[in-house]
């Protein structure tokens, strides 16, 4: 989907024009030897048009933040697929040797059953401490909205904020927030009832996919072919398609440790034994 928006030039009669933004953009135009207008390919050409369609990206982005008070990111399939980061496809199947036990794992195991049981001689102040020094290291969480037509819904918030400021952003961006809807991990299906807990508390940090379906019963008048295909975004909303591509590259998390779900479990997870390949040498009393 082509991404448009009207840029007013000055003038009594307040005219209105379409601008369309790169890659789609229009590019800049010089005469040639024929005397008819091509376009102008040069590097500093492309490299400006390239900066005023960032600019006016960014532009957007920063209106509709205003309005919605948070900031978001929108991608069709087609456009998030463009990002250099891309989740695992959910039905990717590992090799068979994916799943052979190798030694460097068998001491992981084996480090990891040690130190569970370490942690029951720790005092509960011990634990809470631990606990809060790691939920320090964590400053965002990203939430990713999967909507049934494809789009994509990306939105940033601090770990100690709850799952019903997630809901109340839906609600602002949804083209039809008069119905009721409900949201959901995979897999297995999960639906998230309690908004109330906070992202980190429900294991969303630093980032989870979440996906939206109305919650309609079979039967309903609504509950229409032509709901369940869409769109469920608002048409300015939609507008923003891929816009924040066209922005200079920011942080983002590696989504290789993103599950379908959520990518970080609340409990603390214990330190591990360095993977290696080296073989283990036979223990002092089997040296005989």
């Amino acid at each position: 989907m082509e991404a448009e928006y009207p840029h007013h030039q000055a003038g009594p009669s307040s005219a209105t024009t379409t601008t369309t933004l790169w890659p789609y953009a229009t590019r800049r135009r010089k005469r040639g030897e024929d005397g008819d207008d091509e376009d102008d390919l040069s590097p500093a050409s492309v490299a400006m048009d390239l900066d005023a369609d960032a600019q006016r990206a960014a532009d957007k982005l920063k209106a509709v933040s205003e309005e919605l008070g948070h900031q978001i990111r929108v991608f069709s399939s087609e456009k998030f697929a463009q990002q250099p980061n891309k989740l695992p496809s959910a039905d990717h199947e590992e090799d068979d040797e994916f799943y052979e036990l190798q030694p460097a794992d068998y001491f992981n195991l084996i480090s990891n059953r040690i130190a569970e049981q370490s942690k029951m001689l720790k005092t509960r102040k011990m634990r809470e401490a631990e606990l809060a020094a790691q939920r320090a290291k964590r400053t965002n969480a990203v939430m990713r909205v999967r909507f049934p037509d494809g789009y994509i819904l990306e939105a940033d918030f601090p770990p100690s904020e709850r799952i019903h400021n997630l809901v109340e952003l839906l609600m602002k961006v949804l083209a039809r927030p008069d119905l009721p809807f409900y949201l959901y991990t995979v897999p297995p299906k999960k639906r998230i009832l309690d908004t109330s807990q906070d992202f980190y508390t429900a294991g969303f940090v630093p980032g989870a996919n979440i996906h939206f379906s109305y919650d309609l019963p079979e039967g309903s008048l609504l509950n229409t072919d032509d709901l369940k295909a869409g769109p469920f975004l608002r048409e300015e909303i939609r507008s923003l398609d891929g816009l924040s591509l066209l922005l200079k590259p920011a942080s983002q998390p590696d989504d290789s440790r993103m599950d379908s779900s959520s990518l970080q479990s609340v409990v603390p997870q214990s330190d591990t034994a360095p993977i290696t390949n080296k073989k283990p040498g036979k223990p002092k009393w089997l040296r005989r």
